[in-house]
């Protein structure tokens, strides 16, 4: 899944996690003549107001200065590629890795090409040259491997992952897919089996293999299965959690919430197990939306769970997905009870700028920084709203109160400054917007090193 894609000057934000499957490229920055640097700039300003075609142009000019810069080939794939010109952007992307093949972001470039239009055979030898830069996108290698049914692979980067980092839901579900296929599931049958006539009263094994059983499309087993645990287990919760299953396969919401409301109430089941069917449940909401107050009645389950707050965590799933209404909506729900919560502050600002909603973002950010006096997001969120809305001397207040409070935080600092630059340069002050600009260019320069 994408992230969402914020402009560089008005919308860039470095402190908020992305996600893996692409990621945002930092600014790139030139200290050359002032020909050369007038028109990068113009073709950066150009491109965080999405007038594509007049910095392509200003770029077409300053290759014509500086014909060998790799920066000015980047800024032409970053284009392009808005313009959905995607072999003329994989082109510049590619040009930069030539001449530079240690570019992080011109891979990440041409990776976000492959993943556009869908072309996941060719990403993947681009993904296996970013996981040498970042272990972390070998999460992104694995849905590539899913997406292009290399399911050996998958398998085996998907158990190396979880041997090294823990069990992911996101994992879990590309595994229950895998094991779908009898190829790498009948050892798997064979060995439950055994464990359930070595140890009738281990619950476990009779629900793993329910699971196997079910998503497999044998049903009538996975009946037959959990008729056995009732037998052994009577009194078992467990059986519920089967039946739960059973019920999203068929696409039975009812009987499935039915089952769930059950299981979630229940003593007896391991948190572990109640998340996963949540986030079951949440995946069959996200396509039968009719479900949704049952899937609100089923966070307040998990009110006082103390290990994973759930609202949140739905909110970060809408985020992830740039479904940007439902994020803030659970978000919100999260907050009524957690206010003190930062970093779901953070990123409700951040999907507030996802929808638009400057208005609102202005004010709550207005009064997360009364609230949060010493946090400097909240003065930035306030900052970048009011310049949304064109209130450029509110926006230089929040921005330049805010910008005190910055500690060993250099992205968040650039990114002040960008917005201070933008504020003083609609405001007329050009001393001041060269002076922040060039600040925030020192910055990018600094993290690159």
């Amino acid at each position: 899944m994408k992230k969402l894609k914020i402009y560089s000057l008005l919308l860039g934000m470095f402190f908020i996690p992305n996600l893996l499957l692409a990621q945002d490229e930092p600014k790139e920055v030139v200290t050359l003549d002032d020909g050369f640097q007038d028109l990068f700039y113009e073709a950066i300003q150009q491109r965080s107001i999405e007038n594509y075609d007049k910095a392509l142009q200003a770029l077409e000019k300053g290759k014509v200065i500086e014909p060998d810069n790799p920066v000015v080939y980047f800024e032409f794939g970053k284009n392009y590629l808005a313009l959905k010109q995607y072999k003329d952007a994989y082109d510049n992307f590619e040009k930069v890795t030539k001449m530079d093949p240690k570019n992080r972001w011109a891979w990440v470039g041409m990776y976000d090409v492959c993943y556009e239009t869908k072309d996941y055979n060719k990403a993947i030898p681009i993904v296996e040259k970013l996981v040498a830069f970042k272990e972390d996108y070998k999460e992104d290698l694995t849905s590539l491997y899913m997406n292009t049914q290399q399911f050996d692979k998958a398998l085996t980067l998907i158990n190396e992952l979880n041997e090294k980092f823990g069990k992911s839901d996101k994992r879990e579900l590309y595994k229950a897919d895998i094991l779908r296929d009898p190829k790498y599931q009948s050892s798997e049958k064979f060995n439950l089996l055994e464990q359930i006539k070595k140890f009738p009263k281990e619950e476990s094994n009779y629900v793993s293999l329910i699971f196997l059983y079910s998503q497999s499309n044998q049903e009538d087993k996975a009946l037959e299965i959990a008729q056995k645990l009732e037998k052994e287990i009577p009194t078992s919760d467990w059986a519920k959690v089967s039946q739960f299953k059973n019920y999203l396969n068929n696409n039975d919401g009812d009987n499935a919430v039915k089952a769930m409301n059950i299981v979630f109430p229940s003593q007896k089941i391991d948190s572990k197990i109640k998340h996963r069917m949540l986030n079951e449940f949440l995946i069959f909401t996200k396509n039968n939306p009719k479900y949704e107050p049952d899937l609100d009645k089923a966070i307040s389950y998990f009110d006082n769970d103390k290990e994973v707050k759930v609202a949140k965590e739905i909110g970060k799933f809408y985020y992830t997905k740039s479904n940007w209404p439902k994020a803030i909506k659970y978000f919100e729900m999260h907050l009524k009870n957690t206010d003190d919560d930062v970093e779901a502050q953070i990123l409700l600002m951040q999907s507030y700028t996802g929808n638009n909603q400057f208005d609102v973002l202005a004010k709550k950010a207005d009064e997360l920084t009364q609230i949060f006096p010493t946090q400097p997001q909240f003065y930035y969120y306030a900052g970048l709203a009011n310049n949304q809305l064109k209130n450029y001397k509110k926006a230089v207040s929040f921005l330049e109160s805010g910008i005190d409070f910055v500690v060993n935080d250099e992205e968040l600092e650039t990114n002040f400054n960008i917005q201070l630059g933008e504020a003083y340069s609609a405001l007329g002050d050009s001393a001041k917007k060269e002076k922040y600009f060039k600040k925030a260019n020192e910055l990018i320069n600094k993290q690159k090193k």
